[in-house]
């Protein structure tokens, strides 16, 4: 821990622009001071500048990169990124960052203005100020805290994903088959929509916001036809209202009184069977696009939804997780599978198979240990399950 304070605090010194603003992330005033606790080692600070002088060739440059762009409001880092490179996914290494240490990328926000600088056969960026009149009265360097990040861009449209941050789920085991779940509705109603009472048996942990799921669906490896695991479906939310209990009846036998349960918002009609999760810790991290640092290859599982093909901002199930190294921000490469074509030009009329053909990218965003859900970013082909990915 005391190595990645050590490192955040040398660079917000050395890239603090003339109003004290930095490109590094933005700290709440806790986590600054904290930072000053530990003392730089000279191998740490010369990592720190290897790190924020690399840069990246001018060949990797797109062939009309601006010398500079001022950030608009509704911009994202991979927009930036495709303005400035031919290959977004080396973002973070024309910002010099240090993706060992450094989880989230350096917060830029409109209005600032970044500056591609070109030397020594390499280019980098650099956040400054345009036109300052020569009469400005120019601040010391310091990092200047903040406790929100709200308005700075996000990597890619936040929109796009954040209604699968807790929707999308895929569970290790069938657990949801012990999992609460409802057992009646209110007035003996089929199906439960908004603002309907659900009755509800089963261990809540003393929980009280759940998430409702309906029957899940096995999601297997397409080349080894392993169980990676279950991706359960989204019907809605729900609060508790009473707990259940236990009693003697009148009669003397035993009584079992469900919990009471308030439907709060609604995918898709609820009704008796479906079961419930609890309601996880909401993802607001925002991740810099980044290629995986080894070599990755796999497979898409399956498409969110019930389409057989998806394409651009359709999110996709892979055969890789957490456990193969994949990580959030990962971009990667999509391939079309070559066809299968008769050679006329040979008298024998062989059969052969074309090459295969990248034609997408994919953006990483939520990982589990052997799968992991992705943003299509940009695609050629409609995209089906069996289709294939690798580091771009």
């Amino acid at each position: 821990m005391s190595r990645n304070r050590s490192t955040f605090q040398h660079l917000f010194s050395q890239r603090t622009v003339a109003v004290g603003l930095t490109l590094g992330t933005v700290l709440t005033g806790a986590a600054i001071a904290a930072a000053g606790d530990f003392p730089i080692t000279t191998q740490q600070r010369s990592t720190a500048q290897q790190v924020a002088s690399a840069g990246v060739p001018l060949s990797e440059l797109a062939p009309n990169a601006p010398d500079s762009y001022t950030v608009k409001r509704g911009d994202t880092l991979w927009d930036i990124s495709k303005i400035f490179l031919r290959s977004p996914w080396r973002w973070p290494e024309l910002w010099g960052m240090n993706m060992d240490q450094i989880r989230n990328p350096h917060l830029i926000y409109p209005g600032q203005v970044l500056f591609l600088e070109k030397s020594g056969g390499r280019a980098r960026l650099r956040l400054g100020q345009d036109d300052v009149p020569s009469n400005t009265v120019r601040l010391s360097p310091r990092v200047r805290g903040s406790a929100l990040d709200g308005d700075a861009i996000p990597s890619i449209p936040f929109n796009l994903i954040e209604p699968f941050l807790n929707e999308a789920v895929i569970f290790e085991t069938n657990e949801l088959a012990l999992a609460p779940r409802i057992v009646a509705t209110q007035e003996g109603r089929v199906l439960l929509s908004r603002g309907d009472t659900a009755y509800v048996r089963g261990e809540t942990g003393g929980n009280t916001s759940f998430r409702i799921f309906r029957e899940p669906k096995v999601l297997k490896d397409p080349g080894t036809g392993e169980i990676l695991g279950y991706e359960a479906v989204y019907v809605g939310s729900t609060e508790a209202v009473r707990p259940g209990e236990s009693r003697t009846g009148a009669d003397g036998k035993p009584e079992i009184i469900p919990a009471t349960f308030s439907v709060t918002s609604i995918r898709q009609e609820a009704n008796v069977g479906d079961r419930l999760a609890p309601v996880p810790p909401r993802e607001f991290s925002n991740y810099a696009p980044h290629a995986p640092a080894s070599p990755m290859a796999g497979q898409i599982v399956s498409l969110y939804g019930d389409a057989l093909t998806a394409g651009q901002n359709q999110i996709v199930a892979l055969n890789r997780g957490a456990r193969d190294g994949v990580e959030r921000g990962h971009v990667l490469a999509l391939w079309r599978a070559g066809d299968r074509v008769i050679d006329k030009t040979d008298p024998s009329r062989p059969t052969i198979k074309l090459p295969d053909e990248r034609h997408g990218m994919l953006f990483v965003f939520r990982v589990f240990d052997r799968m992991s859900y992705a943003l299509i970013l940009s695609v050629k082909d409609p995209v089906k399950p069996g289709d294939r990915f690798t580091q771009p």
